[in-house]
């Protein structure tokens, strides 16, 4: 491709050189935007739920990180009512339903990264709607 760029009488060097970087960034672009797209994709699944709005999947929770700073910036609480989401913005309050029984939680936190999962939760959350036995499970969430 660069090959495909020939000196036109009259035009300095530097010109077909930066000819040559604006289009090698162009491409990087690209193909950094498409790889990202496909990279996000089923991490963002549930980005545009507004409230009142649900949505269902398998949840898990997440304790043994006790002390640690949240993505929020806040200390993560295993007894407190919290949950990880890719993508709802912070704050947001969640009613998690699990075999009939819910919790409000806040989200405060990013995750989870294993493919397939909506929400992790916190070992508290969890253990209200009785979901710590298994470790995973399907949950209904309702935006609050």
């Amino acid at each position: 491709m660069i090959a495909a760029i020939k000196r036109v009488p009259g035009q300095p060097v530097t010109n077909r050189n930066a000819s040559i970087a604006l289009i090698a960034v162009g491409i990087l672009a690209l193909s950094a935007s498409a790889s990202e797209a496909s990279r996000k994709s089923w991490r963002d699944a549930n980005a545009s739920i507004g409230s009142g709005r649900s949505f269902s999947g398998v949840a898990s929770y997440y304790g043994n990180e006790s002390g640690s700073k949240t993505a929020s910036g806040q200390r993560f609480n295993q007894n407190a009512m919290t949950a990880a989401h890719r993508s709802l913005p912070f704050g947001t309050r969640l009613k998690v339903t699990h075999s009939g029984r819910s919790v409000v939680v806040t989200v405060n936190d990013r995750g989870p990264f294993i493919r397939g999962r909506v929400l992790d939760l916190s070992k508290g959350a969890a253990h209200a709607i009785g979901l710590t036995g298994r470790g995973v499970g399907h949950v209904v969430a309702e935006v609050q």
